[in-house]
């Protein structure tokens, strides 16, 4: 990958650790999910118009498929997200969620896109995946303790795949721009959840009330670091982008030792080792 794509991911992965955590504590469901939705829709509203206007975009029927189709994906991993975060612990379910997307998102960009990772590049995924892995630990236990948070982990990492194969068509392909595009999808998330936010209101403000402070962090920084995604898209092989983005489970992985008091460091700090020998291969590859 270019420095510039290398640069991107790795800021996106310390943004992308940071906003999960206060996701995770604040442990809420569809309705916070869907004030997120709604706060990341409003916050980006200026920066989109600014591009539109600028470089006004000449978007078509196809465009408009995609932009729908990021918006119900984003939906359904985001409900699946929180669902196994709710089921299981941190430590457990970022890491299933986040191995599982990269490993199927390389595999389906080297069948489908004709992306041909070379030997230090398949090292480096290889790595990478690795790595994460072992931050899950025991699988008897992990089944046994985490089993519902672990079905929803696994459901969310094939979300991860979905969306990223996806969006990639989407700004690599059809060169829609990434700010405007996700930012409709932003309007378009909301919209696809507002008929359960209306059902579920008492819900919503009582998740407002509770957790604004982690629906601010999670509506500003989940967009921001996904558009660093999406630039890195345009530059650099999805099979090289997706594992890169892993490095937010190393980040993760302190933030739940310090924040969180989960224990074994030893193993953790292994493998988060692991995973950046992982990167620097993927970087140089």
């Amino acid at each position: 990958m270019t420095p510039a794509a290398v640069a991107l991911v790795l800021a996106s992965a310390f943004l992308h650790a940071y906003w999960n955590l206060h996701a995770k504590r604040a442990g809420g469901g569809a309705g916070f999910v869907w004030l997120t939705f709604c706060g990341s829709a409003l916050c980006y509203v200026p920066f989109a118009a600014a591009v539109w206007l600028l470089y006004p975009p000449h978007l078509g029927a196809v465009d408009w498929v995609f932009i729908g189709g990021t918006s119900l994906w984003h939906v359904i991993y985001f409900l699946l997200l929180q669902r196994g975060y709710r089921n299981g612990d941190f430590s457990v379910v970022y890491p299933l969620a986040r191995g599982t997307g990269p490993l199927l998102s390389a595999a389906a960009a080297t069948l489908l896109f004709g992306e041909r990772p070379g030997a230090v590049g398949w090292l480096g995924i290889i790595l990478v995946l690795g790595g994460i892995f072992a931050f899950a630990g025991d699988p008897r236990r992990v089944l046994g303790a985490h089993r519902r948070g672990v079905g929803y982990a696994l459901g969310t990492g094939a979300m991860i795949a979905v969306y990223t194969l996806w969006d990639k068509h989407a700004v690599g392909v059809l060169l829609i721009s990434p700010i405007i595009y996700d930012c409709l999808g932003n309007f378009g998330r909301a919209l696809v959840l507002a008929p359960l936010a209306w059902r579920r209101r008492d819900e919503v403000v009582e998740e407002w009330r509770s957790h604004r402070a982690a629906v601010a962090v999670v509506a500003v920084l989940s967009p921001l670091a996904y558009l660093m995604v999406l630039f890195a898209l345009r530059i650099a092989p999805v099979s090289y982008v997706a594992p890169a983005r892993e490095l937010s489970i190393v980040i993760g992985t302190f933030l739940g030792l310090r924040v969180l008091s989960e224990g074994q460091a030893r193993r953790r700090i292994a493998a988060a080792t692991v995973v950046v020998a992982g990167i620097v291969a993927i970087a140089f590859a």
